[in-house]
């Protein structure tokens, strides 16, 4: 959030939906999105595989090319996660501009500095035309 909350960053309404609450008009109405979630079992927690259940059809064409970031933290590892998740975007046609973060482990300074990166990333792309 800091990061793309950044005040150098200027144009961009930053607005945070945790998954379970996050609809269809929230999906429809952003210009691009910062997805974050554990890695349980292997795979994205069930809160953000649900909110991809929701919003996939309704958003399938409507927010295709839009860019994303995505960060993921795990215990002891994150690919499953994330191939899941690269399934999803990649079926909704959203654009990833930023390379993924993941964190096995405790969180470092250096994790926090990259999800920090992270979030900058996405919202300084769209104030550059990045839609």
């Amino acid at each position: 959030m800091s990061g793309a909350k950044e005040p150098s960053i200027e144009g961009v309404d930053v607005v945070a939906r945790p998954a379970l609450g996050a609809t269809v008009p929230d999906v429809l109405e952003a210009d691009g999105y910062v997805l974050g979630t554990p890695a349980n079992l292997g795979y994205m927690a069930g809160a953000l595989k649900h909110f991809f259940d929701l919003v996939y059809y309704p958003c399938l064409d409507a927010t295709a090319g839009r860019p994303y970031g995505v960060y993921v933290h795990g215990n002891d590892d994150t690919e499953g996660a994330l191939r899941g998740i690269d399934k999803i975007v990649t079926g909704l046609g959203w654009r990833r501009v930023a390379e993924p973060v993941s964190v096995v482990g405790s969180p470092g300074k250096a994790d926090v500095d990259a999800c920090w990166e992270l979030g900058a990333s996405v919202a300084a792309g769209l104030t550059l035309g990045d839609r």
